[in-house]
């Protein structure tokens, strides 16, 4: 047995011994778990940064730190109600009954972390399992040491009974996805998902995948461009646009075009002056990325596409020993290059012109379903228009990224961009199982339908049954 597998091993026997933790001691295992994150919340900014090669410690409390304590008030708000059995109906044919459903915990599970958000993609997870009843493992990404250190002092601290950290790389996050858990939830590229499926499949382990995907904003021929340019900027360099859910690309009506370029670009330089030793923006994580969208943005120029750096100050093709990438618009990409057909996960962003949006929906309608779609319009029809017409994991209209931070809404994708959801109250259910019981008292309504079938009276109720 690995030590893997011991480990996995040593928290099932801790769960079949509490197998129903009650109200108080969840809400106490939340508490603690809030508390641990506070006091090491300095301790998590200076690791991110650390691990990113430069983070603003504001963005990390910002995008990071702040949802995770909101989330964790909302579960302890919430955890009461959640937790009480809900009645159900029961057809007249088999009174006097009653029906509920229960809510229980799964036992053991997996969550495997990505690198580009390492603490709220840990803790939100981690909190609606806890909520929930469970134990839980996580596995921690091999590209953010730091942070793992001080998320490992926090579960330590927290829930040192409940929760076993791992780390590792590639082969050890392959054999964690072998475990026999109850449920597993993997957050990452859809390429990894579909392995981390596959190889759930042989425990038959439930997975829930939070992948990517390219997330689409539509600007409407309503909508103010003036307004919303600094919507759309926050949500593309929030963290680099390191972002699952980062808008990848724009489609714009043509006639806006110019006006959106030039908005943008004045947004960019009021957001990050003096760009190359602004404090509030964040390095790409490490050089692999960093080659890998420099390698974009070269395929861009070389295929004609036209390329605004949106700092002016700088050459974005110049070596860059930070790793820091101005936001670049990139107007003409190829179709059938890597930057159109691979999530970005980094601050480039083409930009589409169209004509009608009937043209723009029918251009989104042809791609895998993405993540997040973003809407800007003040049209109630357009709104309307746009959501029947288009499968995402998520809609935000007039503003992008914030509708993750969302307490009491799902999170999640469809198809190729996720399989299941959490968060909120949604989160708490995918943790448990739902338990359907049927209760009968002394009196068994029953016995009128047990053979033999020849009787009178059991052909007079099934006659009666199936009128």
């Amino acid at each position: 047995m690995s030590a893997l597998q011991l480990q996995f091993a040593q928290l099932k026997q801790a769960y079949s011994q509490s197998p129903y933790p009650d109200y108080q001691q969840r809400r106490q295992q939340l508490t603690a778990l809030r508390q641990a994150i506070s006091q090491h919340s300095d301790a998590l900014c200076t690791a991110a940064s650390q691990d990113f090669g430069y983070r603003s410690s504001d963005e990390t409390r910002l995008l990071e730190i702040m949802p995770s304590l909101s989330g964790i008030d909302y579960h302890k708000k919430q955890l009461k109600s959640w937790l009480k059995p809900e009645k159900r109906h029961v057809h007249y044919s088999f009174m006097p009954a009653s029906n509920r459903v229960m809510v229980q915990p799964l036992g053991v599970v997996g969550i495997i972390v990505p690198w580009n958000y390492p603490v709220y993609l840990a803790l939100g997870p981690l909190m609606a399992a806890i909520a929930a009843g469970n134990k839980a493992m996580l596995k921690l990404s091999e590209y953010t040491p730091a942070t793992n250190k001080v998320l490992t002092a926090i579960c330590q601290q927290a829930l040192a009974a409940d929760v076993i950290v791992i780390e590792g790389d590639a082969e050890i996050a392959a054999e964690f996805s072998r475990l026999p858990f109850d449920h597993l939830l993997f957050t990452g590229s859809t390429a990894v998902g579909r392995k981390v499926m596959q190889a759930a499949a042989a425990n038959l382990t439930p997975v829930t995948l939070e992948l990517g995907g390219k997330s689409p904003v539509v600007i409407a021929p309503d909508a103010d461009i003036k307004q919303i340019a600094k919507r759309i900027l926050f949500g593309k360099t929030a963290n680099a646009g390191q972002t699952c859910v980062a808008p990848d690309y724009v489609l714009v009506p043509a006639d806006k075009l110019e006006l959106l370029i030039s908005e943008l670009c004045q947004a960019f330089i009021a957001f990050y002056p003096d760009f190359a030793t602004n404090p509030d923006y964040s390095a790409i994580i490490n050089e692999a990325q960093y080659q890998r969208l420099m390698t974009m943005l070269e395929h861009a120029h070389s295929s004609g596409a036209r390329v605004i750096n949106c700092d002016v100050n700088s050459d974005a093709a110049s070596v860059n020993s930070e790793r820091r990438l101005a936001l670049q618009l990139i107007v003409g990409a190829d179709d059938n290059s890597n930057l159109m057909e691979q999530e970005i996960f980094g601050p480039l962003l083409p930009l589409i012109p169209y004509h009608t949006l009937e043209e723009a929906l029918h251009y989104i309608q042809q791609r895998p379903r993405p993540l997040a779609l973003y809407l800007m319009s003040n049209d109630s029809d357009t709104q309307q228009q746009v959501l029947k017409q288009t499968h995402v994991g998520g809609v935000c209209i007039n503003d992008t990224l914030v509708h993750v931070a969302q307490d009491d809404l799902p999170f999640g994708g469809i198809g190729p961009s996720g399989l299941g959801n959490y968060h909120g109250k949604e989160g708490f259910l995918r943790f448990s199982h739902q338990k359907a019981i049927h209760k009968k008292g002394w009196f068994n309504s029953g016995r009128f339908i047990y053979p033999p079938f020849n009787r009178k009276v059991f052909k007079a109720i099934l006659s009666w049954l199936t009128r």
